[in-house]
């Protein structure tokens, strides 16, 4: 059994609920990645992602300073370091996500693990977690 802790990438940086669309489009460009962990204060309260901020921002005509809060994907799915890599990789592919934020006990968030980091310490399956995560999904309307 692979752990979680084995694979995550700690440290994730996060922004607050409050921080505008702008402010978190600029962190994921500087950090050159697709999605943020909110917390308010070390509690995580949600996931923003680049597609977050253009399908829930941009196309609903969002201003710039929108509070993030408004564009958070929910539910958050989550996990513990502690957790079995391969079940976090099926949760991943039956809710076609591709990072989870990973918590302690009080959903303080510890850090992230992706998909890419399931794939650089693959033992096997990881193509049809990719196929599952990316296939088309239906419109949440």
């Amino acid at each position: 059994m692979t752990s979680v802790a084995e694979v995550m990438t700690r440290d994730a940086v996060t922004l607050g609920p409050t921080e505008s669309m702008r402010q978190a489009a600029k962190i994921m460009d500087e950090l050159n990645v697709g999605a943020l962990p909110i917390c308010d204060g070390e509690k995580l309260v949600g996931m923003l992602t680049d597609r977050d901020i253009v399908v829930r921002g941009v196309s609903a005509g969002a201003s710039v300073d929108t509070p993030i809060e408004s564009l958070l994907s929910e539910p958050v799915a989550w996990c513990f370091e502690t957790d079995d890599v391969a079940d976090v990789q099926e949760r991943m592919a039956r809710e076609q996500i591709r990072r989870m934020p990973v918590v302690d006990n009080q959903k303080h968030l510890i850090g992230i693990i992706a998909i890419g980091d399931i794939a650089t310490n693959a033992d096997g399956q990881i193509s049809s977690t990719i196929a599952a995560v990316s296939a088309p999904s239906k419109p949440d309307r």
